[in-house]
């Protein structure tokens, strides 16, 4: 199973009133008002190791090990949006690009965050990538939203603590590789 994986959902327009999965998800994404709807499943599709697969097949596309999976909300976006919450885990970012806005929900966003800045269909490729730890495809022109970040340094702070880890791991081998008679202070 992949650490960190990335759900990116795609729909027309969508209605947040409409169920208790979408108010949900609402209530907690960061939401980039300023965005400019493209087709961003093709560009999706450019991304290595990317999984197309619809709502209620997320959950199997992540137990075959996939990092990434795109989808199409459909008609029913309540029943849709449940089955993309159901399959995502706290390591999981979640993306919906829709006409009305584009929405970051999980890993690494601010929650119930508002990003000023304008954003385009080719930006939410780059963004996904960065923090799921995704290769970015060579013809990527977007750049990544880092106001929807928690932490814009996400990647150094990654990096510090698992420093702080093998520093950590290095000293508890040291204590361990001691003779038993260096172990005890009996003198």
């Amino acid at each position: 199973m992949a650490d960190k994986k990335a759900i990116l959902v795609s729909a027309a327009t969508v209605d947040f009133a409409a169920g208790d999965s979408l108010k949900k998800f609402a209530k907690k994404a960061a939401s980039v008002k300023d965005f400019t709807c493209g087709d961003v499943l093709a560009e999706a599709a450019k991304v290595s190791g990317a999984v197309s697969a619809a709502p209620e097949a997320l959950a199997k596309a992540f137990e075959d090990d996939a990092a990434f999976a795109y989808c199409s909300l459909g008609d029913d976006q309540e029943a849709g949006m449940a089955q993309v919450i159901e399959a995502a885990d706290r390591r999981t970012l979640v993306v919906l690009a829709a006409e009305n806005g584009l929405y970051f929900y999980g890993l690494g966003v601010k929650k119930k965050g508002e990003v000023e800045r304008s954003a385009a269909a080719q930006d939410v490729i780059p963004t996904i990538c960065y923090v799921a730890d995704l290769e970015i495809p060579a013809d990527a022109t977007g750049a990544v939203i880092y106001q929807a970040l928690k932490d814009p340094n996400l990647k150094m702070s990654e990096i510090n603590k698992l420093k702080d880890a093998i520093s950590r791991m290095e000293a508890a081998l040291q204590r361990d590789n001691r003779e038993p008679w260096d172990k005890h202070d009996c003198a």
